[in-house]
């Protein structure tokens, strides 16, 4: 049996960061590549109705030994474009004694305990990185193999009771198009959890809702020599609308169970700026007060610049897992019960973003977040631990177990 250290070593050195550019799904052939190695694997393990679609989605079952819940297991194989992930070269340190941790590839990039309270207590863990010019890839290739591993366990003792477990792995989730493919009919689970938290214990069951708006501004362009008078400039127009969102509503300045709007993207002309923002808040109410304010700021920089106009677009992308999850009180309470029969303590939580899981409520079926063990995600200091992924399988094998002692209605 492979453990679960092998195979997210395996896994993260394949590049599949997602591309927001390409309309297809996947949307980068790198993730197309783990996506098959991952059907190849499950058929090879003796998994069953292995399928990858047209869209890159793979989803299989490990059957029942026993009556029960059909419970499932998400998590997704691409990793953030705002970070390389070409090349990756994983190090793992055996046995960290709790020294700084310089990567060698680039020797400013330093991980330290006395700077990260996580990384501190993690002292004699098999702690891993990347080499210090890309993403290590445990957002969220660390799920992946976490699950994959506890397959090959439950497929290797069927003496095991549980019921049917579903599995599966999808494109693009960083990009905001997780779910855009994902067949739930097919799926077939009761409900599910995904695997994309952080640290041992974490259990997500509340996420951020989020909008997506692109401001556009439109200018008139012409030859600068002579554009007394003429020229609109629609960069300047986007710039001080850009001064004007309220610093106290950036990422930067916000944290626990505050909201933010957050330019992140400009492209930029004379005769036409585009800005894209990302809206997000806990009360989903929130959202279009902030959308009010951003439509607000942006109709005060047309005013101020004669000839000037904008237009704006709202897109909806996910919604606070909550609104469903507060309804089926029993798949948390599971995995809180998971966690305390794998010798660990559930911390409940809300996420500051968003997961498979919070779409996949919102499309019937519940589906809460289970640590994975990612720390500085999308980062050059990303890091996992060995202990952190063995921890997870266990969960993953405890909710296995807890399908079959609990009827089908999910009542504790």
């Amino acid at each position: 049996m492979a453990t679960v250290l092998e195979r997210f070593l395996r896994y993260v050195t394949l590049d599949t960061r997602a591309d927001e550019s390409n309309p297809a799904s996947p949307s980068s052939p790198g993730q197309l590549v783990l996506l098959d190695a991952l059907a190849a694997e499950l058929r090879a393990l003796g998994a069953a109705e292995v399928v990858r679609d047209a869209h890159g989605y793979v989803m299989a079952t490990v059957p029942a030994t026993a009556p029960g819940s059909t419970i499932g297991f998400v998590a997704h194989v691409d990793t953030s474009p705002e970070m390389s992930g070409t090349d990756v070269r994983p190090i793992v340190h055996e046995a960290w004694s709790g020294a700084d941790i310089v990567l060698p590839d680039a020797p400013d990039a330093v991980l330290r305990a006395s700077e990260q309270p996580e990384l501190a207590a993690q002292v004699g863990h098999d702690i891993v990185t990347a080499s210090g010019l890309t993403l290590l890839g445990a957002d969220d290739k660390a799920g992946v193999a976490e699950i994959m591993t506890a397959v090959e366990f439950l497929l290797a003792h069927p003496e095991i009771p549980h019921g049917a477990i579903r599995v599966a792995f999808t494109p693009d989730e960083e990009i905001g198009r997780g779910t855009a493919h994902f067949d739930v009919e097919r799926f077939g689970a009761d409900w599910a959890y995904t695997l994309d938290g952080g640290p041992v214990g974490e259990l997500e069951a509340e996420s951020f809702s989020a909008d997506a708006i692109t401001v556009t501004f439109h200018g008139f362009n012409t030859h600068p020599g002579y554009a007394k008078g003429t020229m609109v400039n629609a960069i300047r127009v986007a710039s001080a609308f850009i001064a004007s969102l309220p610093a106290e509503q950036s990422p930067e300045r916000t944290e626990g169970s505050e909201g933010f709007l957050h330019p992140y993207g400009v492209d930029a002309s004379v005769e036409r700026t585009a800005v894209r923002l990302i809206l997000r808040d806990f009360d989903t109410a929130q959202l279009a007060v902030k959308a009010a304010l951003v439509r607000d700021l942006a109709r005060t920089a047309v005013a101020a610049v004669p000839g000037a106009r904008v237009e704006l677009t709202v897109d909806e992308q996910y919604r606070n897992m909550r609104e469903v999850l507060d309804a089926v009180p029993h798949v948390v309470e599971r995995a809180a019960e998971a966690y305390r029969r794998a010798g660990i303590t559930p911390h409940r939580r809300a996420i500051r973003g968003g997961t498979d899981g919070s779409r996949l409520s919102f499309m019937g079926v519940p589906t809460p977040n289970l640590f994975a063990g990612e720390h500085n995600i999308h980062s050059r200091l990303e890091w996992t631990s060995r202990q952190d992924m063995e921890a997870a399988v266990r969960v993953v094998v405890e909710l296995a177990r807890l399908s079959a002692e609990r009827g089908a209605s999910g009542a504790l």
